[in-house]
């Protein structure tokens, strides 16, 4: 195939099917009734915040901070694989075509979050800085140009150096983004115009050093299977993906959990099932990244109501993820060949995130004993994570 255009086009047409064919498991009923609730959450309190926030706070470094990030944030999407390295040598010279379009797909697919960081911070700009309308229209612009200017730099960074220390990179783009952005909004035109210019300088001797080494295959390639696996990874929470296989890990340091199942055959599927959740890194991680959400909730989050939504909402998905993912396996095991009741694994499983939640509950209540005492509505929180978690699981089907 000559034409690298009808190449991109049908790698696209895959690539955007594949999304499509998980997303639906992914943006599923309870997943989202679990976000309009943190949304929910998050915009009663910011909409509180906002009422009683001090004057002095730093409203153009926290926003310049975060947009930086976010905008720093450019790894091409080149959709390559592994025989590309061997099929594309032929039509290197045509190449840029083919890389044209993934960098144009690059900046329209990572341009919203930056666009809803803008969105968000406007009250805060608005309300605390005092920023006009115009110059909220000037950091849109910015935003849009910077975003564009990080993706090629990146992508020539990482042709030039072949990926090698990429964080550097990283950092120096979020480093020269955050004083744009602070002197934009500051109105410091003559420092914005300094950064302008090393920033132009940066990207001129990274694409002129670029053009002294062959284009690198195999990182690129390499760095478009991992953005995929991640996503199948994420993926994996909601439905088997089967390009993946669960990555496990020993974690002898929970050894002690194993003697909530004592030595008995009654135990045994509890057992499997307990060792599959500790030794998974898929479930293990998913349970640790809630929870860790949670008790961050717990703590930062000023208004006792909303912090109630927030994680019952996230025990609700954590409950919902676990026993789906849990109860989903169709692999063979050891236990189908011993006589044990099919309705067992069910029941073990169902306990097993008995056990779970009630740590996550017991975790999030000492955080808010240690942070705001001993006061009713706060300890509310860790009661009805545990409520919704029984819910869950007895209204849940598998």
């Amino acid at each position: 195939m000559n034409n690298l255009r009808e190449v991109w086009s049908k790698r696209f047409l895959f690539y955007i099917n594949e999304l499509q064919k998980y997303l639906k498991y992914i943006i599923s009923g309870h997943i989202a009734i679990v976000i309009v609730f943190i949304i929910g959450a998050a915009g009663y309190t910011y909409s509180e915040w906002l009422n009683t926030a001090p004057k002095d706070f730093p409203a153009y470094l926290v926003v310049s901070f975060v947009v930086s990030i976010l905008i720093a944030l450019s790894t091409p999407v080149t959709l390559m694989k592994k025989a590309d390295s061997v099929y594309f040598l032929p039509l290197e010279t045509k190449l840029g075509e083919y890389l044209k379009l993934a960098l144009t797909w690059t900046f329209f697919s990572s341009i919203v979050v930056p666009l809803a960081a803008l969105v968000v911070s406007i009250p805060l700009l608005t309300r605390i800085a005092g920023s006009t309308s115009g110059e909220i229209l000037y950091f849109f612009g910015a935003i849009l140009i910077w975003k564009y200017w990080s993706i090629q730099t990146e992508f020539q960074y990482r042709w030039a150096s072949n990926g090698k220390n990429v964080w550097i990179d990283y950092f120096m783009r979020m480093i020269l983004l955050f004083a744009g952005l602070y002197f934009l909004l500051s109105g410091s035109y003559l420092f914005l115009l300094a950064v302008v210019i090393i920033q132009v300088l940066y990207l001129i001797a990274w694409k002129k050093k670029k053009e002294e080494v062959p284009f690198p295959f195999d990182h690129f390639i390499e760095v478009e299977q991992a953005r995929m696996m991640r996503f199948y990874r994420f993926a994996n929470y909601f439905t088997d993906v089967p390009h993946i296989q669960g990555m496990t890990k020993r974690r002898k340091w929970l050894d002690v959990l194993y003697k909530f199942a004592p030595y008995e055959q009654k135990n045994t599927q509890f057992y499997l099932v307990l060792r599959t959740f500790v030794r998974t890194n898929d479930y293990f991680y998913l349970w640790v990244r809630l929870t860790a959400l949670a008790i961050v909730g717990a703590i930062f989050i000023p208004f006792p109501i909303v912090a109630i939504i927030f994680t019952s909402a996230l025990s609700f998905a954590t409950v919902i993820q676990l026993r789906q993912s849990l109860s989903s396996g169709h692999e063979f095991r050891m236990d189908l060949l011993f006589p044990i009741n099919e309705g067992t694994r069910i029941k073990a499983i169902n306990r097993l995130i008995r056990i779970i939640q009630l740590i996550q509950a017991i975790f999030v209540l000492i955080v808010i004993v240690f942070q705001a005492g001993i006061a009713w509505e706060l300890l509310l929180i860790p009661i009805i994570m545990i409520a919704v978690s029984e819910l869950t699981l007895r209204i849940s089907k598998i």
